[in-house]
């Protein structure tokens, strides 16, 4: 674990250099712990793939003491985080993500499919039967880098990106899939969209999923999704 400092009001606490499950293990344990326990002056904690950011506010971090903010913050994450272990219990949900798959909603799913060697259904089933954790948010508000895409629908983004994708939209991109919470630019192949709102700013939280979620997605058909629209879930 390195602590190092991220401009004058944030410090970043490196914990690995890859992506792999003992890396997310420790971000998602050093996150529980300073979130259940923040030093004075924390302002937010912001995790990555390999590390986590930790914002704060000088003033309020160096309140009482002779020594600088970034001194004061780096010891006292030191003491918060001693003798932290990726085993460390932390809390988990499962959610569920209804999707319509193809057609106008999901313009690029026959296209992967073959370039795949795979059908239609092929890509809808594997994609539905994957066991999804949420790595990382970020890009847009509530964006969610699920880790856990099977390796038979790996495939690398769009050589030219669309200016506009519409929220709601389930992509893949390299080896990762991914919900698009709110209309952007992106270049993700589109396979399906959702009805449910994965981010809304007048919502608490705003953001419907955060990091170490478990995702499963499941396959509607035409009538749940307009169904599920009507009822406020888009």
């Amino acid at each position: 674990m390195r602590i190092e400092p991220l401009g004058d009001r944030a410090l970043v606490v490196q914990l690995g250099h890859a992506i792999d499950d003992r890396t997310f293990a420790l971000v998602r344990a050093t996150c529980e712990r300073l979130e259940r326990d923040p030093p004075a002056g924390v302002s937010d904690v912001v995790p990555g793939f390999a590390s986590v950011t930790v914002h704060y506010d000088p003033a309020r971090v160096a309140r009482g003491t002779r020594e600088l903010p970034h001194d004061a913050i780096a010891r006292a994450l030191e003491r918060r985080l001693h003798g932290l272990e990726p085993g460390e219990k932390v809390a988990e949900r499962t959610v569920e993500i209804p999707v319509r798959y193809g057609g106008a909603l999901g313009p690029d799913l026959d296209d992967l499919a073959r370039g795949h060697g795979l059908t239609a259904d092929d890509v809808i089933a594997i994609h539905s039967g994957g066991d999804y954790v949420v790595h990382l948010i970020g890009f847009v508000p509530g964006f969610p880098y699920l880790a856990g895409l099977d390796a038979r629908l790996a495939t690398p983004r769009r050589d030219v990106p669309r200016t506009a994708v519409a929220a709601g939209s389930v992509g893949i991109g390299g080896s990762q899939t991914g919900v698009y919470p709110i209309e952007s630019p992106g270049g993700w192949h589109l396979i399906g969209r959702t009805p449910l709102r994965l981010f809304d700013a007048g919502r608490e939280p705003p953001a419907l999923l955060r990091v170490g979620d478990r995702v499963r997605f499941r396959s509607i058909g035409d009538d749940e999704y307009q169904t599920l629209g009507r009822q406020g879930q888009a």
